[in-house]
């Protein structure tokens, strides 16, 4: 487990020290040796090491990785090229071309949202094969928790999604007046009906950026 961008490092290096941290670790660890655990260790920092603090533009915050085989690589939502979409990214899908006219790809690989400065952040980094939530209250939650509270203190404004209750649990940590959030339901099947489809978050998200002289984000997700 290794974060490569230096000021993320600065940011959270004084987290691996804690004894939460330490107890988080020896989990993981045993984990690992025994079961299998998505998404490989090598990317668990994935979203962290594409996306530098610096270059946050957009956080998405989802929950736990996907928990079937080949599916979960480090990023919330995301999965890699040869996978099939899931249910909750093809309802994102669907909202990105009612609300901006996108095509809906053929793949569900989003590592373009990242590397435009969108952090897809799950706030728990692993989970147990076929196991949803199973690595839920170890210690992840208060790792990304920092790591949203670092988000909170950037000096420039951007744009916070929280998407579905347990992304709108973390709306206490963010009182920075320069941000926008932007709360829907969640996009699964059970509840993009209740209000994160028709939300348009996506062209709200982009005017708010040029509003700020913002890059804004190109959501298209290209076909393979």
């Amino acid at each position: 487990m290794i974060i490569n961008q230096k000021d993320w490092m600065d940011a959270l290096g004084a987290e691996f020290e804690k004894p939460y941290f330490k107890e988080l670790e020896k989990f993981i660890e045993e984990e690992y040796n025994q079961y299998t655990v998505f998404p490989k260790k090598e990317d668990i920092f994935s979203a962290l090491n594409y996306t530098a603090l610096k270059d946050v533009k957009v956080l998405l915050v989802g929950q736990d990785p996907y928990h079937d085989d080949n599916q979960a690589h480090g990023f919330s939502f995301s999965v890699p090229k040869n996978q099939k979409i899931p249910p909750s990214l093809n309802n994102i899908y669907k909202e990105l071309n009612s609300d901006l006219g996108l095509k809906i790809p053929n793949n569900g690989h989003l590592i373009k949202w990242a590397e435009q400065g969108v952090l897809l952040l799950n706030t728990v980094l692993t989970v147990r094969a076929h196991s949803p939530n199973s690595h839920r209250n170890k210690g992840w939650e208060r790792f990304t928790d920092e790591i949203i509270k670092a988000i909170n203190n950037l000096d420039k404004p951007l744009v916070i999604f929280l998407w579905g209750k347990p992304a709108q649990k973390k709306k206490s940590l963010l009182d920075n007046q320069k941000h926008i959030i932007i709360e829907t339901s969640h996009p699964s099947p059970l509840s993009s009906y209740r209000g994160f489809s028709g939300s348009k978050c996506f062209s709200k998200c982009n005017d708010f950026l040029a509003k700020n002289n913002i890059a804004e984000i190109d959501w298209q997700i290209e076909n393979i």
